[in-house]
């Protein structure tokens, strides 16, 4: 296990204290293009061990210790991670995988960076938790802050779906409503800076990412998805953008297998976004993604903010990938297609990596033998909207069997052959 040596900008790859978690950094800020932070390491991360290494480790993310700022016995686990990469041939995409992170601990991606940023604040002696978020990142914070013995408050908003901060409740954090969605940040802020709570999510604007430790979490999807495909990665790897911290993490977690030789090359990378903040910037060639303000909410509410980060960008770019706006009523579409017909129930937002790849490979931007993974990043039960929606009312029906054949018709156009 490396030490965490400083955290560097993500953009200029200025240097600063171990402890500046909280903090973005402050000449990038300054030049007009904020930057998040990303951990440093004292060696190369992984130098010491052998691909076969891992094979022989318990099964969860931080068998990948090699690599992360703490050790097994350090974390603060719940058994996430180890997710399966499922194939999924019928979808008239081509050769596309399914990288389903809903099977972690509380159902999303977010367990990764809940399990690596409580292990680092209980050594950086963290009293209490704290997280803006209109869902995933919140319960995923108060189930690994209750795991660690943590107080956790999450700020929401007035708006945000139900199951969803009803998993926050479950899990004990204690759950504050606004109706402006900025006073989310307002109020964490206060805290963060007043009485030194320690945040695992975006608290002020414009938006840098997330907690640079949990950001570290996000690096074990790559090497999932590296050791699945016998280290030789995908073409592409397609993901939900929001802020793009999994992007950034997934991108730096194949740049480490590369440096220590276990792979020869890194995938391209695609954002599937709502807002078009990355659009316009791939486009612009301009340092910081613009605000791009919807005029309705997107049904896709863990990626809805209008305006994406440098790190994302900085990913597509290096990377030579790109952005793609998802509408919603693709979005819709999907997430009926990947349940009915494969038995994988998506969040909203999950299902735009595959609208993006439908766009792609009809475009020739992603060549037809090229294949693609697509981060399925929650379940669709954390907000059963979308598929309420789409879907038929279930038919009440009474006396006997030509009254069922006739509603199944009705209904769901099924006749008995």
């Amino acid at each position: 296990m490396p030490d965490p040596s400083a955290l560097t900008c993500v953009r200029c790859s200025a240097r600063y204290p171990v402890d500046r978690y909280a903090d973005d950094c402050p000449a990038c800020r300054t030049a007009g293009a904020p930057a998040n932070l990303t951990v440093a390491y004292d060696q190369v991360p992984g130098a010491d061990l052998g691909r076969d290494d891992q094979r022989q480790r318990p099964r969860s993310m931080w068998r990948w210790q090699a690599f992360l700022p703490a050790s097994v016995e350090q974390s603060v686990s719940l058994g996430e991670g180890d997710t399966p990469l499922v194939p999924v041939p019928d979808l008239g995409l081509g050769d596309v995988w399914i990288k389903d992170e809903s099977r972690n601990p509380t159902w999303s991606f977010k367990d990764r960076l809940a399990s690596s940023a409580l292990t680092m604040a209980k050594r950086f002696g963290a009293k209490v938790i704290a997280s803006s978020s209109s869902g995933n990142a919140g319960a995923a914070a108060a189930a690994y802050a209750a795991r660690a013995g943590l107080p956790c408050i999450v700020f929401t908003f007035v708006g945000s779906a139900g199951p969803l901060v009803l998993q926050m409740r479950a899990y004990g954090a204690m759950v504050v409503k606004v109706s402006d969605k900025a006073d989310r940040w307002r109020l964490q802020s206060l805290g963060v800076r007043e009485f030194g709570w320690y945040p695992t999510s975006p608290f002020f604007g414009p938006v840098v990412g997330s907690n640079p430790y949990g950001m570290e979490g996000y690096k074990t999807i790559a090497y999932e998805i590296a050791e699945a495909f016998d280290w030789s990665p995908p073409d592409w790897c397609v993901l939900p953008v929001c802020y793009g911290d999994a992007l950034y993490g997934m991108w730096k977690g194949f740049e480490d297998l590369r440096a220590v030789g276990w792979i020869a090359r890194t995938p391209r990378f695609v954002a599937a976004e709502v807002s078009g903040s990355l659009v316009a910037a791939m486009a612009s060639g301009d340092a910081m993604p613009p605000d791009v303000p919807r005029n309705a909410p997107s049904i896709a509410t863990s990626i809805g903010a209008s305006q994406a980060t440098v790190q994302g960008l900085d990913v597509l770019r290096r990377s030579r990938g790109t952005a793609v706006t998802v509408g919603d009523d693709e979005m819709r579409r999907w997430v009926v297609t990947l349940a009915t017909r494969q038995g994988i129930w998506p969040e909203a937002s999950s299902a735009a990596p595959f609208a993006a790849i439908e766009r792609l490979r009809a475009q020739g931007v992603i060549a037809p033998q090229e294949r693609c993974v697509a981060l399925l990043t929650a379940s669709g039960l954390k907000d059963p909207g979308p598929i309420e929606m789409a879907l038929p009312e279930p038919p009440l029906v009474g006396g006997g069997l030509p009254e069922l054949m006739a509603a199944l018709e009705n209904t769901y156009g099924f006749t008995h052959g």
